[in-house]
């Protein structure tokens, strides 16, 4: 048995489970947020590589250049 592995009918089950104790009112609005969470972690997870690869340039010359 695996773990970590969902199939339709435990995606089914999970979503059955969430509209029972939120509602049907509640899970566009918490399904809205989960998406700009989503969004912005991606988005900041990405200024970061950004950053570091760009430092990591500048010190690979900073290293060719010498003293």
């Amino acid at each position: 048995m695996g773990m970590g592995r969902f199939g339709i009918s435990e995606l089914v089950l999970i979503l059955a489970i969430a509209l029972i104790v939120f509602g049907p009112a509640k899970l566009p609005a918490i399904g809205k947020s989960i998406g700009q969470a989503i969004g912005e972690f991606k988005s900041h997870a990405n200024e970061l590589t950004k950053e570091m690869t760009k430092d990591d340039q500048n010190e690979e010359k900073k290293e060719t250049k010498g003293p």
